[in-house]
């Protein structure tokens, strides 16, 4: 498996080693090969299912039915989540609380932002 680091501008992973620098072949971006890993995860963009990068505070809404570990009320589709907060170091993964829910931590991959 290769081990050349997704773009950390658009985060495709069509990227080339050239000479002392990684280019994103989608972006055209062109970072240096010995940037640590530190700078990678300063680098870290969270999308929503549809593409839309989040930020911290951001409102998102819920896409389809989810059951909540230790809590007998479903999130359901429609949920609006405010104010959410990155969690450092996953791109997967955000916190947040609904009315009736607090403390959620919710995959990305079923919210899109409002």
């Amino acid at each position: 498996m290769s081990e050349i680091p997704a773009c950390p501008l658009c985060a495709m992973e069509n990227t080339y080693p050239d000479g002392d620098n990684y280019v994103c072949a989608d972006c055209g971006h062109e970072w240096p090969m010995s940037a640590s890993a530190q700078d990678a995860h300063a680098g870290l963009v969270v999308r929503d299912v549809n593409g839309n990068v989040l930020h911290g505070g951001d409102t998102v809404v819920v896409i389809k039915d989810l059951k909540v570990k230790g809590s007998s009320i479903p999130l359901k589709q429609g949920t609006v989540i405010k104010g959410i907060r990155l969690v450092d170091g996953d791109d997967e993964h955000i916190e947040g609380n609904s009315d009736k829910i607090k403390g959620l931590v919710l995959k990305v991959c079923f919210l899109k932002k409002a």
